[in-house]
């Protein structure tokens, strides 16, 4: 299992100390370093920025929102960030939530599986640059008919010929659907709240989507994002954790319709779950925080003493996950590196 870094979103701001991580990282042996997107700063320009400074590890968009670019577009940013990276990129994808892509990009959210998997059709047209891309879908349509503009749209081939022609679409995936789906369609799957307990479960529905591949799985890879924070003890830790958490389930989507929080439920913390968000959407985030049990914290997260996390490694090692996506404190890097080592 190797090891990767999520840079995480930004605040106000670019996060301070954000180039010496990413430098640090790649001095410690990571294997590849991801950026993320909601509705502030976008996850391509800062990997290019960041990773201008790398030679060897990967870079990653965990995730770049399908609303936020057409899939030609998006395919352009790929195929640009692979070639100035020396073939380095990794394309993440998700569909977000109906908030942000209704109510930030101003496109429609329903049938989200639907238009993910047109969109990755386009995106591997674009790349592998055999013909002039045209798709006619329910979601998207090139060129554009006659009776949807001006009729003079015509189908074209990237000028630029792409680095790889192979180059890997990972998708993030919550519901047991989507699971399924990114095996079908996709090289890689970015999970949240990956718990050991579940692989089993994990695993049945990739072997269905795997089932129904047109391509080889061999490298098809799990890059499952993990907060970790090395403690005095694992109470202490685990509070550095909870408001990720709380944010997640009770603050990220409307009620009844919080995917984030669907997980936590599979998970079995639907109880839980009904106290944060109702805390949350009370406006009483330190009372939604506090909420987040300890139990739930340690089933999707590495928290407490070094010897504490190394107790737990067997399990995670156990699992489908192919990078364990670290989660922390960037000063803390280093000793991460040292604790999750047997991983590396």
């Amino acid at each position: 299992m190797r090891l990767g870094y999520h840079t995480g979103y930004w605040s106000a701001g670019p996060p301070p100390g954000a180039q010496e991580a990413v430098l640090g990282a790649e001095q410690l042996g990571f294997d590849s370093v991801w950026t993320a997107e909601a509705y502030g700063s976008d996850a391509f320009t800062p990997l290019a920025w960041w990773g201008s400074q790398t030679s060897r590890i990967r870079l990653g968009t965990a995730i770049a929102q399908i609303s936020a670019r057409t899939p030609t577009a998006t395919a352009m940013a790929a195929l640009t960030l692979d070639h100035l990276s020396g073939g380095r990129f990794v394309l993440g994808l998700g569909a977000s939530g109906p908030q942000v892509v209704e109510g930030w990009y101003g496109q429609p959210y329903p049938k989200p599986l639907a238009r993910t998997r047109e969109f990755v059709s386009i995106v591997r047209q674009v790349l592998a640059r055999e013909a002039p891309v045209t798709f006619d879908g329910q979601f998207y349509r090139l060129p554009l008919r006659s009776d949807e503009g001006s009729g003079l749209g015509k189908a074209l081939r990237s000028t630029v010929h792409p680095l790889r022609t192979d180059l890997p679409i990972h998708l993030a995936a919550e519901g047991p659907r989507n699971i399924a789906m990114t095996a079908e369609i996709g090289d890689g799957w970015l999970p949240l709240f990956y718990s050991p307990r579940m692989d089993g479960e994990y695993r049945t529905l990739l072997a269905e989507g795997f089932a129904k591949r047109q391509s080889p799985a061999d490298d098809f890879e799990v890059v499952a994002t993990v907060p970790v924070v090395v403690g005095d003890d694992v109470e202490s830790a685990a509070d550095q954790v909870r408001p990720f958490i709380a944010l997640y389930a009770g603050g990220m989507g409307a009620k009844g319709a919080n995917f984030h929080r669907n997980v936590l439920d599979w998970l079995g913390y639907s109880q839980a779950c009904d106290e944060i968000q109702a805390h949350y959407l009370a406006g009483d985030r330190a009372r939604a925080i506090a909420a987040v049990p300890t139990e739930l914290v340690r089933d999707i997260a590495l928290v407490g003493t070094a010897d504490d996390i190394r107790a737990q490694l067997p399990a995670w090692e156990a699992t489908a996950i192919t990078t364990m996506l670290v989660q922390a404190d960037p000063r803390t890097l280093p000793a991460i590196a040292a604790v999750l080592a047997p991983t590396a």
